[in-house]
């Protein structure tokens, strides 16, 4: 009786993830799904960064007039905000690094990784927001009056 009752719900289960391929939709949006997609998102993003912040390094030993127009134009308040999601992504990728570090290798790990990923979105909250205020602080004053 039992091998009936597992044969069954194995091939509902075998059945259900051909349809949801066949589909394309074999992900319905799990938490840790999501963290996996920003996981690659934001570790694509900081790698731009840091691409480019070598390449305009470089560029003050080609052209120092060059590199001064440059950083120049990093002063604009749409590279603030910029700046601001490429803070948020590194803190992110930071974060969730460490998770996947303690689901690898923490015992305990894969039994707490949705509280942990839970708790790492609490804690990514709780600097963006204090940071962003703090980061757009000049920008906002200098565009809306009592500027610097």
């Amino acid at each position: 009786m039992s091998t009936t009752a597992g044969a069954a719900s194995e091939a509902a289960r075998s059945d259900r993830a051909g349809a949801s391929r066949r589909n394309g939709t074999f992900y319905r949006g799990d938490p840790g799904m999501w963290s996996w997609v920003l996981h690659r998102i934001t570790g694509v993003l900081t790698f731009f960064f840091l691409f480019v912040h070598v390449l305009d390094t470089a560029l003050v030993r080609v052209s120092p007039n060059a590199y001064d127009e440059v950083i120049e134009t990093y002063k604009t308040p749409i590279v603030n905000l910029i700046e601001v999601g490429l803070v948020g992504a590194v803190l992110f990728h930071a974060l969730n690094g460490l998770r996947v570090i303690l689901v690898d290798f923490w015992s305990k790990g894969p039994r707490y990784q949705k509280q942990m990923l839970w708790s790492l979105v609490g804690l990514w909250v709780l600097v963006m927001v204090p940071g962003t205020y703090f980061m757009l602080e000049r920008t906002v004053s200098t565009m809306f009056g009592g500027g610097h």
